[in-house]
């Protein structure tokens, strides 16, 4: 009786055992697996904001939309629409890129805005209290939110809402880099 016991103790740690092998050879693979869903969407668009903008007063300027591309871009990515899970705003840089002798020390704040047709327009990134050193290069903070009906619609729409604490002797031409994180699911999987 003992020695059956024993037998099938062994038995059962060696289910455990090739379970637990099983379970540490494909949990990698599922995870690599996944970061091939996983991919970003870029959007540049330039903005212009004019000289003697007011100080301290909100001042906004709209994008003209932009074509998502998604469609195709989901396809580069062996996915479709009906397959992506989330899309997130992980970066949206401003790049100041005219006059070469000016910074964004001029910027007191900056709000940016996404609206596309036939949905609210939506906060996804802003900066507060911009420093005098910040250079030609600025970081916005983004939202975490799910932003996967905007970027699935044919176009999209920024606004930049800026507050300056200077005046600016001439217009200043802003790159807006922002960059889409999606996840997805494979076609076929």
């Amino acid at each position: 009786m003992i020695a059956k016991i024993a037998r099938n103790m062994g038995v059962r740690a060696a289910f455990a055992s090739v379970l637990l092998l099983i379970t540490v050879l494909l949990l990698p693979g599922c995870k690599a697996v996944k970061k091939l869903t996983q991919f970003s969407l870029k959007f540049n668009q330039t903005i212009i904001i004019p000289s003697t903008v007011g100080i301290n007063l909100p001042f906004n300027i709209n994008t003209p939309p932009m074509a998502t591309n998604s469609v195709a871009e989901f396809e580069r990515n062996n996915t479709n629409s009906s397959l992506v899970e989330r899309i997130e705003l992980r970066q949206l840089r401003l790049k100041l890129t005219a006059p070469s002798n000016s910074d964004f020390s001029f910027l007191n704040s900056v709000k940016i805005f996404l609206s596309a047709d036939g949905l609210p327009e939506t906060l996804v990134a802003w900066r507060e209290n911009i420093p005098d050193n910040v250079g030609k290069e600025l970081d916005l903070q983004t939202t975490n939110a799910d932003l996967k009906a905007y970027v699935m619609k044919e176009r999209i729409s920024m606004r930049v809402s800026t507050v300056t604490d200077k005046l600016i002797a001439s217009e200043h031409h802003i790159d807006l880099e922002a960059t889409f994180f999606v996840d997805a699911r494979l076609l076929g999987l």
